[in-house]
């Protein structure tokens, strides 16, 4: 095996009891995206089993995908656009979210013989998903047709947690929900916290928060809100690859396409088995690999399969040695944070990103 990616699935748990506990209500997992790159029905089951009441996808395949795995909890789809299998979905129990008026007038067509579960998603402030203009359209005549069993929005800076926007957002989440409660609908599951505002922003808790990001050990924002070490989360990712080839070369040689950089000094390099093919960036500087109690540093460019780091000339490394592309920090390791910022991105991309080329290895402790 040249690289795994080896998930925690203790660390999901621990990070799913905490942010639980810091909730003090129901608490949705996010699993979308083969939940965050750590492998959707694993995961989905040890986030049930740590006491997540929901869990959220954003595709219908996805849902479907974990009824198929023979999981019952409610699932939460919030992004099946018009045109969808809406009646796979209701006679799969799986929720929906609605944002707008065709997609409601789609879905209740599709209820016939059974009502579908919706959930009215709300357009707050960050102006991407939810009713906006249509919302003073949605009249109780309109909702007859589905079961409505919920109601949320997103916020926009949740990890900037001084931000004006934020308690602008929540007041207009609380009108929102005042208007569907004089609908009749006055028992219904109000979301709006994400990860970020779930271990900041209390007030936004309602019945249910959604976590994501944080439910893998990794802080929303490491600027703003500290890392994971920081915020109790444990990484539940380590990220492993094989040295192809290590050689010794002279100064000033020459390293990847367009010869980018030289070496500085006679060194050693290594070839690590991994490329953007399976989701290191290529735009990556100044990340790298954790090699025999040390870091090694990337040079070059990363190509399809494979980079080159630069093992230091004392390295003791082999050909077929395994390095640590990221884990937690606690030996000193790149982390995905570090990652992220050596890509100009966020650590979501990295663990995200790694492609299905990457077996997944299960275990109840990796670290």
């Amino acid at each position: 095996m040249r690289a795994e990616a080896l998930v925690d699935l203790s660390a999901i748990k621990h990070n799913v009891e905490l942010l639980k506990k810091e909730a003090g209500t129901n608490l949705l997992a996010v699993v979308k995206a083969d939940a965050y790159g750590h492998g959707l029905v694993p995961v989905a089951k040890t986030a049930l089993a740590a006491g997540a009441t929901y869990l959220g996808v954003a595709l219908l395949e996805e849902a479907i995908e974990l009824r198929e795995a023979g999981i019952d909890a409610p699932i939460l789809a919030w992004l099946v656009q018009p045109g969808s299998d809406f009646k796979r979905a209701i006679d799969l129990d799986i929720e929906l979210a609605v944002a707008s008026l065709v997609a409601l007038a789609e879905i209740t067509a599709a209820s016939s013989d059974k009502k579908a579960k919706v959930h009215l998603e709300i357009d707050t402030g960050m102006s991407r998903g939810g009713f906006l203009d249509e919302w003073e359209s949605l009249t109780p005549k309109l909702l007859q047709g589905v079961d409505v069993v919920g109601i949320f929005s997103h916020f926009a800076r949740a990890d900037e947690p001084e931000a004006a926007q934020n308690a602008e957002q929540l007041d207009r989440f609380s009108a929102a929900v005042g208007r569907i409660q004089s609908f009749g609908y006055t028992k219904i599951l109000r979301h709006l916290s994400n990860s970020a505002a779930t271990l900041k922003n209390g007030a936004a808790s309602f019945d249910m928060v959604r976590t994501g990001i944080a439910m893998y050990g990794l802080s929303p924002d490491v600027q703003t809100l500290g890392d994971s070490k920081a915020l109790a989360l444990r990484p539940a990712m380590q990220l492993r690859a094989a040295l192809y080839l290590v050689k010794s070369v002279p100064a000033d040689t020459p390293v990847g396409y367009g010869a980018t950089e030289l070496t500085s000094s006679d060194t050693k390099l290594a070839v690590v088995a991994m490329g953007y093919a399976d989701g290191i960036p290529r735009i990556a500087h100044h990340a790298g690999v954790w090699s025999s109690g040390k870091r090694a540093p990337i040079i070059g460019r990363v190509s399809m399969d494979q980079f080159v780091v630069d093992l230091g000339a004392q390295s003791k490394a082999q050909s077929g040695d395994w390095v640590v592309v990221f884990g937690n920090g606690s030996h000193g390791e790149f982390t995905a944070d570090d990652w992220g910022i050596a890509s100009q991105s966020i650590n979501y991309e990295i663990v995200t990103r790694i492609g299905p080329r990457v077996p997944r290895i299960y275990s109840a402790h990796v670290y």
